[in-house]
């Protein structure tokens, strides 16, 4: 069955980075647009980036524009997403999800991997 799964978050200094990694399985990956959102404790969910199904085309939200940066490789049914200079206002729980690219309908979400920017 399709799955996404989750990894690489944890705790982080702000300024420091993480990468994360999201896994899929059950599908092709390369036949879908994906995307990264998050969500902050007690707030909604944000669309944080997107790529293409080729990797051609990257989208970023304004909030992490020149921080962040998304890939991922076909061959190995792998999503990334490294981030940098992480603050304190990205800790949320990130979602891996396919179907889009720039903030269109995403039709299957992985469980999350928690990112904490503390000092």
């Amino acid at each position: 069955q399709v799955q996404l799964v989750e990894s690489g978050g944890g705790l982080a200094q702000p300024g420091g980075s993480l990468r994360l990694s999201c896994a899929a399985s059950g599908f092709t990956l390369g036949s879908y647009a994906m995307s990264w959102a998050r969500q902050a404790p007690g707030k909604g969910l944000e669309w944080v980036s997107g790529i293409s199904r080729e990797g051609t085309n990257t989208y970023y939200a304004d909030s992490v524009k020149g921080r962040f940066t998304i890939s991922r490789d076909n061959a190995k049914n792998t999503l990334y997403l490294q981030m940098n200079s992480l603050k304190p206002e990205d800790t949320a729980l990130y979602y891996c999800a396919k179907g889009s690219a720039n903030k269109g309908e995403l039709d299957f979400w992985g469980q999350g991997t928690q990112v904490t920017v503390s000092s």
